[in-house]
């Protein structure tokens, strides 16, 4: 059974568009909650991906972050999506920045 903290999480997560990212925290605060390390580990459980775009979401400082399948997987499907890498940070991330 998936916790409904985490539902409620993808269920937000299913908002962001390709070519656009949040952060673990702007998903918390979406989410009502200060939880953003829960947030972490609901995309790490994720069982709807890639329904759900786990890989959207990077750290509040614009680091990429981790990723279950790996951070150059991620890195790769970001750069698919349109998103600029450079030494594992998103450049200029608040331009891609989805807002709820």
């Amino acid at each position: 059974m998936i916790p409904q903290f985490y539902q409620k999480v993808y269920s937000l997560l299913r908002k962001v568009p390709r070519g656009r990212i949040t952060t673990y925290r702007d998903l918390a605060h979406a989410a009502h909650s200060k939880a953003y390390r829960a947030v972490g580990t609901a995309m790490n459980k994720n069982p709807y991906a890639p329904e759900v775009p786990c890989h959207r979401v990077i750290n509040s400082d614009g680091r990429v972050g981790g990723y279950a399948s790996g951070t150059k997987k991620k890195i790769e499907m970001l750069k698919r999506e349109g998103i600029p890498i450079k030494n594992g940070k998103v450049v200029n991330f608040e331009k891609y920045l989805h807002k709820f």
